[in-house]
């Protein structure tokens, strides 16, 4: 027998058996197990996995390929490894950023693809997983008031990758010929100065450039100002420019920000007939946070079955009068890996006509190794070949799991649970919450050093001008008091937030830094709200008193002895 027949052999004891075989299969499950287990040895009351080690990615460049392979126990062992000092997200004490747990059933929707690797390239490479696409598409289309028999989607790489889809399609409608022929000129994509970055990463990767996205002043509740909205497109199109795209933001990222998608689309429609354009420009809607509230369109507000309190109730009500205009848009971004519980990666695209996605058709011919049999094909449009059947397998679990009662039920719950917080931040007289009348999940604030008036403060932050030197020295205080409760959540001892260095401007262009709540676990609670209050509590102590005061410098708002 040829020496590489051994290693073969050994080799072929380390893949799930083609042809079943009760010996290795149980075998197979119990090296899942055992991993599994090794996982939940690492479990304590802390929001973190084992314990917190510094991360040295010099060690890690050093790395090379060994010689000989390893075993699947030693393998599993590396690799379980790997998660030690890793946040639990599911812990009623992780509130960083829009990451949620996910469910059982979508973590076994990233499971069982991940063992059979379809590839939604096609009908072919997947066969019953590409019916788990087309099932998500169409039941998420219905739910944001889109025609399923009208409708298309496909699952893609990411939030980014919606919005590329989207200002793509947008090119492509403002300058036909651009796939075949390139760029002749570059069209304009407009959305909110809160917009994600994405809008950017996109119109660069596609080669418009950065300088051809134009960003729209947002009101004090983050939404875009419709009526400067309106003068730009006005002036762009007297100049003579084409429109890619206008984003729509349904959910910014920092403050739960809800553009009035309807009045753009009124806007949008008056200018195409007042200039007569010669296409339409293609109007998308990030909604890849704020999608899911789409289950409260039919909800009973009056009768609250339920039985939601009066706050959350009015928070719901006040999202969903907003997403339930989702249908106007011409197409729309939705990560189920945001707000239905899924694991990373799973987002969707989606056209408000199919038809749409023709204009990204490939020439057949480019693939003739392709498409052999069957009738469901996305390869033949979409930006990747190759597409796992993780995402749209995890979406269809969690949805299939959660049910519109359930996703509403979970939705209610984290909205409640932010209204408490908000609720006892207004409390502490060293806090300022910014967006006390946020509908979402998400709370925004800023924390103060004793003596400064934080019911004025904040205000005249967002105005004067001459408090430029303390508005940037209350920045730095936020981001030591974070540091603070970074490093006590590090230990395992805290709670685990976020912070952005700005969640918007001042009115003479200043970033305002805040500290960010996003309370995304089932499990949190009222117990677990009062953690982060007391978080940070403790980092306002352990600031050194001449920081505090260099901080409060100059202000005469100070209390008087």
């Amino acid at each position: 027998m040829a020496a590489y027949r051994n290693h073969l052999e050994v080799l072929r004891r380390a893949f799930p058996q083609p042809v079943s075989d009760q010996e290795h299969d149980a075998w197979f499950v119990f090296s899942m197990l055992r991993a599994l287990d090794r996982v939940d040895g690492m479990k304590s009351q802390r929001p973190i996995l084992g314990e917190p080690a510094e991360i040295d990615f010099s060690r890690a460049a050093a790395t090379r390929l060994p010689e000989s392979g390893s075993t699947v126990e030693e393998v599993s062992r590396i690799l379980v490894e790997h998660l030690s000092g890793m946040f639990i997200w599911g812990h009623p004490r992780s509130q960083s950023n829009v990451i949620p747990p996910p469910s059982i059933p979508g973590i076994l929707g990233t499971l069982l693809p991940a063992i059979y690797n379809p590839n939604l390239c096609s009908e072919e490479a997947s066969r019953g997983v590409a019916l788990a696409e087309a099932e998500v598409i169409s039941m998420t289309a219905e739910l944001m008031g889109l025609d399923p028999a009208v409708a298309g989607g496909v699952f893609t790489f990411g939030g980014t990758g919606t919005i590329l889809y989207g200002i793509r399609i947008g090119i492509e409608k403002s300058c036909p010929g651009t796939m075949q022929q390139g760029l002749r000129e570059r069209p304009l994509i407009l959305c909110s100065d809160q917009a994600h970055y994405a809008a950017s990463t996109a119109a660069a990767w596609l080669g418009l450039g950065l300088d051809q996205v134009v960003r729209i002043p947002t009101a004090a509740n983050n939404e875009i100002r419709t009526c400067l909205l309106e003068d730009e497109l006005r002036r762009q199109l007297r100049q003579g420019r084409r429109i890619a795209a206008i984003v729509a933001t349904m959910g910014t990222t920092d403050a739960f920000g809800l553009d009035d998608l309807q009045k753009i689309r009124e806007i949008r429609d008056d200018l195409v007939h007042e200039f007569s354009l010669d296409y339409v420009p293609q109007l998308h809607a990030d909604a890849v946070i704020g999608w899911a509230w789409s289950v409260f369109s039919d909800y009973d507000f009056q009768s609250n079955p339920l039985e939601f309190p009066d706050r959350t109730l009015r928070a719901l009500a006040g999202t969903t009068r907003r997403m339930r205009h989702l249908h106007l848009a011409d197409s729309i971004g939705v990560d189920y890996h945001k707000t239905a519980f899924t694991p990373y990666v799973s987002s969707a695209f989606f056209a408000h006509d199919a038809r749409d996605l023709a204009l990204l058709a490939r020439d057949p011919g480019a693939t003739p190794y392709l498409f052999q049999s069957g009738s469901y094909n996305p390869g033949r449009f979409t930006l990747e070949t190759t597409r796992s059947g993780c995402g749209p397998m995890a979406a269809l679990g969690s949805l299939r799991l959660m049910g519109r009662i359930g996703l509403r039920t979970l939705l209610g719950h984290l909205v409640t649970m932010a209204e408490t917080l908000r609720n006892r931040l207004t409390a502490q007289p060293a806090i300022s919450v910014m967006n006390p009348d946020n509908f979402g999940p998400v709370t925004l604030f800023r924390v103060y050093p004793d003596g400064i008036d934080t019911f004025e403060m904040p205000r005249r932050e967002q105005t004067d001008p001459r408090l430029v030197h303390q508005l940037r020295q209350f920045n730095q205080y936020n981001r030591l008091v974070f540091r603070h409760v970074n490093a006590e959540a590090l230990r395992g001892d805290g709670v685990v937030i976020s912070m952005t260095d700005r969640f918007r401007d001042t009115d003479y262009g200043e970033p305002v830094a805040a500290l960010k709540s996003y309370i995304m676990s089932p499990f949190s609670d009222a117990q677990y709200v009062q953690a982060v209050v007391d978080s940070v509590e403790r980092a306002r102590r352990q600031i050194p008193p001449e920081l505090t005061d260099a901080a409060a410098d100059g202000l005469d708002i100070r209390p008087q002895n």
